[in-house]
């Protein structure tokens, strides 16, 4: 069968880190004989070539290319096109992975769209991908109408024959922004880029050790030649204009402004920072219009006046005011409402622990030239801000904190500015209301296993913030109730460090909350037990209630339902009394009884059967010997847990 994608893994030297890719790779739902993977060994020195050769051996739809050491990334990728055969090419770093769908879902997407370029969803693991791109899906995406440009990295789908036919191939030699120069050429030449938002194709890790090679320090000179290389690229594939403005911003924003700016900027040494200083005034003195700064936000307005003016000290002065600005979302009510969870924020930028106030009454005005001093920059960020305020947005995103994939989640938004009392400030507060539906807010996919984070993302004046929700009250565990809801058990609660609002979903056990039920509460007439438990349910929802005894070998297990009453829930089952006389029977609930691995929460009650009746008694509580075990032995398994960690720590080290 033809090969329909052929990935791509530049390598050197990954160490155990690759074994990750490696699994992502191997695992992918795309049929074993429809695509390969090319391994290019660019002369690592550790014991990756052999893993690789051994891999190779077992695996028909892998091959690995060896060749001396050529300094980065872009030889081995060229070589690996060069040795391709499928229909499209993926390039994969070889410290990142793959989700399990990703070729399958990008290369289908890629034909059903005539993509030349696919860009799959990304998601950040300890690194910053690009957000807004990835909204909504995008069949049909230009630079003109959709941020690619957001996204220059190469780890996207290219159809090999579009590469073949521009002869575009990635710079090659030890240099810097390679993939930026391919990624843009193909942008610009591509009869169609095809964006999926609804699938997170690709997981950018950084590594414990930070020797990601984005992550090391670089050299001023040689970084902004090879972006200079990038902008050459623009301007052979534009016409002057507000198109190529754009593209140039985003360069002047994310490689120029953005390094001069907070703690970026700060935690560089001062000989290095100035170098960088330098090296990017002369290029926004070179290459960039007036066309250029002027689209961007007014913070960055600030930055890049003081750039092209050559103020090098009002730019670190300008960085030390912003590293004090940070992000509060703090949390109101939280509820669940027919199957979905409601809950209140406000946000607003806050300084030194209390709210930054703007000066009340602001106009938008030019700014002709750099400001003359700090607090003239501030101020005039200050109205621009206030005078923009009602193109203020805030989202609520979820994060599995697993994977650090996140979703956008529907969202009311109101904008409040409220005066200072006695200050002629004023504070710019955005309120909303976020709903996260568990049974949909995977892009209409239920909630995985796991623990989520909910994040607040704020894009106001010239700051794009994203904060955690919270603190919410430090004296109670659980926000609200948990919720059975699509098969799930969904315990929104407040993280012991910080107080942030987050979801455990299938996790929990004591923070569920079921060990409040009362015995006495629960009562058995005719054969039909009822208890009331804490739990949101939406509609009548069927579970299932096991009950286990030390005098019977084996468990019982009783169909039940769930259903809503009032704030809580009620439990009904009908147990047949023959099957349980004579013992007495702990008991579990599964509120997913469908589930491949079900899963039962304790209840607090067990049941004590005789030959006609069923009587409900409390579950004795384990001795006191028995708790202090019980903690004993989970005190060890933790100090092994973190052996074991320091242990694997140190063998990746050497």
């Amino acid at each position: 069968m033809p090969v329909k994608v052929s990935v791509i893994v530049p390598v050197y030297n990954p160490g155990p880190y690759i074994e990750d890719c490696i699994t992502s790779l191997l695992k992918q739902s795309l049929p074993p004989d429809e695509y390969e993977v090319i391994f290019v060994d660019d002369g690592s020195t550790d014991r990756t070539p052999a893993r690789l050769d051994a891999l190779a051996a077992q695996e028909p739809r892998v091959r690995v290319i060896h060749q001396e050491n050529s300094g980065w990334s872009g030889k081995p990728r060229n070589v690996g096109i060069a040795a391709s055969q499928g229909e499209y090419v993926m390039f994969v770093d070889n410290d990142d992975r793959l989700g399990d769908e990703a070729l399958d879902r990008m290369y289908g997407y890629g034909v059903a769209n005539g993509a030349d370029v696919v860009v799959g969803k990304m998601a950040g693991q300890g690194r910053g991908v690009p957000v807004e791109l990835f909204r909504r899906n995008r069949p049909r995406a230009t630079v003109r109408d959709a941020p690619l440009i957001d996204s220059l990295t190469p780890h996207k789908m290219f159809r090999r024959a579009f590469l073949d036919e521009i002869g575009l191939r990635f710079p090659e030699g030890r240099r810097r922004l390679e993939d930026h120069v391919f990624v843009t050429e193909a942008y610009l030449r591509a009869a169609n880029v095809s964006v999926i938002g609804d699938y997170v194709c690709y997981y950018h890790i950084r590594r414990d050790d930070s020797s990601n090679a984005g992550f090391q320090q670089f050299d001023p000179v040689g970084y902004f030649k090879n972006l200079r290389e990038a902008l050459d690229v623009v301007d052979q594939y534009t016409e002057p204009g507000e198109v190529r403005d754009s593209l140039h911003r985003r360069w002047l924003r994310v490689e120029m402004v953005e390094r001069l700016r907070g703690n970026r900027l700060l935690a560089q040494p001062d000989d290095h920072r100035r170098k960088q200083f330098e090296e990017i005034r002369q290029v926004v003195v070179e290459r960039f219009g007036p066309g250029v700064a002027a689209g961007l936000q007014p913070t960055q307005q600030v930055v890049a006046a003081l750039v092209a003016a050559d103020r090098y000290d009002d730019v670190v002065a300008f960085a030390e005011w912003e590293t004090g600005l940070g992000l509060s979302a703090r949390p109101g009510t939280v509820e669940w409402q027919d199957g979905r969870l409601r809950f209140d924020f406000a946000a607003e930028l806050a300084a030194g622990g209390a709210a930054l106030t703007f000066p009340g009454g602001g106009v938008r005005t030019r700014l002709d030239g750099p400001p003359k001093d700090l607090g003239e920059a501030i101020a005039w960020v200050g109205a621009d801000t206030v005078a923009r305020f009602g193109q203020a947005a805030v989202d609520l995103l979820v994060r599995e904190r697993s994977s650090a994939a996140q979703y956008f989640q529907p969202i009311e938004v109101t904008r409040e500015i409220v005066p200072v009392e006695d200050s002629g400030q004023v504070r710019l507060v955005l309120r909303a209301t976020a709903t996260v539906d568990p049974a949909a807010a995977v892009d209409g996919a239920p909630l995985r296993a796991g623990l989520w984070d909910t994040y607040a993302r704020v894009r106001l004046g010239g700051w794009s913030k994203t904060s955690r929700v919270g603190p919410g009250p430090r004296k109670a565990r659980a926000a609200t109730s948990a919720g059975v809801v699509g098969g799930r058990v969904v315990l929104p609660y407040w993280t012991d460090q910080h107080g942030n609002l987050s979801l455990d979903v299938d996790r929990a056990n004591q923070r569920v909350g079921l060990s409040r039920l009362d015995p006495e509460a629960v009562s058995v007439s005719r054969g039909l037990l009822r208890a009331p438990l804490p739990l949101h349910v939406p509609a009548a929802t069927p579970v299932l209630l096991r009950l286990t005894s030390p005098d019977r070998p084996a468990a019982v297990d009783v169909a039940g339902t769930l259903s809503p009453a009032g704030d809580a829930a009620l439990l009904e089952v009908a147990p047949n009394v023959a099957d349980l006389s004579g013992a007495t029977w702990r008991t579990a609930l599964c509120a997913a009884p469908d589930a491949a691995e079900p899963r039962f929460l304790p209840l607090p009650l067990a049941l004590r059967a005789d030959t006609d009746s069923i009587k409900v008694v409390r579950t004795p509580r384990p001795s006191a010997v028995r708790r202090l075990a019980r903690r004993a032995r989970r005190a060890l398994a933790a100090v092994l847990r973190r052996r074991a960690a320091s242990r694997a720590a140190k063998a990746q080290k050497a």
